[in-house]
């Protein structure tokens, strides 16, 4: 995200440039630039409508996890990144600091990966049962929320699935945590599963799971390809027609040299 800096207080000190939100599942990390040399950094985060809160006090990093701080998700934030030396920290003087663009977690967090707890194909039905991924944000019993918890009706998820060995992807889409779709029975299937918020603008597709493949059946042809079978064929005709030819031609060796010995007796016999 492209930034600007507002300078304010004492001038001689750098401000922070190329301010980004990184945000994946509501784990919200705040990076930018330069490294300090003879001061340090301060993050605030203001939000539209929610007190002003301090993180990363005096750090001599240029990134600071900012979740906790954003704790309203539907709320609308900016961070304010000031630029100060330690003994300055209780002077009545505003130190200079840059301003990142707004940030609404709700609607431009990242989705994360599902991850398939169970999957089988039987006959002609594939099924398969995902796992919302979980954010930082706890109930009051301790648990993590999961993206489902927060984004509820929001939320919905495709499956992605094709022939194995095939480019021809079909989806199908869902609110609950399980597919259960029509297959051709016992042909082998891959597939993945990535959550989506219609109702965005941006960032509407999560990352996208593990490919997983099904196993029904599955012969040497579907393992290696063609080309072995073809090989394979070629090396049972070779061998096929070995153990027919081998018995006649030692056969014929054998006759033929009986009828020599038969020959050579009779020679020594007239003699």
């Amino acid at each position: 995200m492209a930034l600007f800096s507002v300078f304010k207080g004492n001038e001689g000190l750098s401000t922070a440039v190329n301010i980004t939100w990184s945000s994946i599942n509501f784990k919200t990390i705040l990076q930018w630039q330069p490294k300090p040399s003879g001061y340090l950094y301060t993050v605030e985060i203001h939000g539209q409508t929610s007190d002003v809160k301090r993180k990363c006090i005096l750090t001599s990093e240029t990134e600071c996890d900012v979740t906790d701080a954003l704790r309203n998700v539907k709320e609308t934030y900016t961070a304010h990144i000031l630029s100060v030396k330690p003994v300055e920290m209780d002077d009545f003087e505003e130190p200079p600091f840059a301003v990142s663009e707004k940030f609404t977690p709700y609607s431009q967090t990242v989705l994360g990966k599902p991850e398939i707890k169970d999957y089988s194909q039987k006959g002609s039905k594939l099924n398969v049962v995902f796992k919302d991924p979980l954010t930082p944000y706890r109930f009051p019993n301790g648990s993590f929320q999961s993206i489902q918890d927060i984004f509820q009706h929001d939320l919905e998820y495709k499956l992605y699935y094709w022939k194995d060995q095939s480019s021809g992807k079909k989806d199908v889409t869902t609110k609950s945590r399980n597919f259960e779709v029509s297959v051709d029975s016992g042909k082998n299937y891959c597939f993945y599963v990535q959550g989506i918020i219609p109702s965005r603008r941006e960032n509407r597709n999560g990352q996208e799971s593990t490919v997983l493949c099904t196993s029904v059946g599955r012969s040497i042809v579907d393992e290696y390809g063609t080309e072995v079978f073809i090989i394979l064929a070629v090396i049972a005709v070779v061998v096929i027609t070995l153990a027919i030819v081998l018995p006649v031609v030692l056969c014929k060796r054998k006759k033929a040299k009986r009828a020599r010995a038969v020959r050579e007796k009779e020679l020594l016999n007239g003699v």
